[in-house]
């Protein structure tokens, strides 16, 4: 499956199939999730949080492939992500793009 966020796959034509997404919510247990909350008062990078949204947009990509997949597509074009914080230590992570097929 080829993936690209932008609106064309140089040297082939494309037929719309139509939109596909994938969507997860993430948290992190309640030690790690206590553990960042200090990291907080003196700076730095948040690894499990980092770690957390890195999981959550895996999956996501993970199932909008496989929507696609589902509907007979080689393609997704104008891949995008978005993300939301769904309560404190939780994220929702959105993948969304065209699902295509060569012609």
């Amino acid at each position: 499956m080829i993936l690209v966020n932008t609106d064309y796959i140089s040297g082939k034509e494309l037929e719309m199939i139509g939109l596909v997404k994938g969507s997860t919510i993430q948290s992190k247990h309640f030690g790690k999730d206590l553990a960042q909350s200090f990291k907080t008062l003196v700076g730095g990078e948040l690894k499990a949080y980092n770690e957390m949204m890195n999981e959550a947009r895996e999956l996501a990509t993970k199932r909008m492939i496989e929507e696609a997949e589902s509907l007979g597509a080689d393609a997704v074009v104008n891949v995008r992500y978005a993300s939301a914080s769904v309560m404190q230590g939780a994220a929702e992570v959105m993948t969304y793009g065209t699902a295509v097929r060569f012609k």
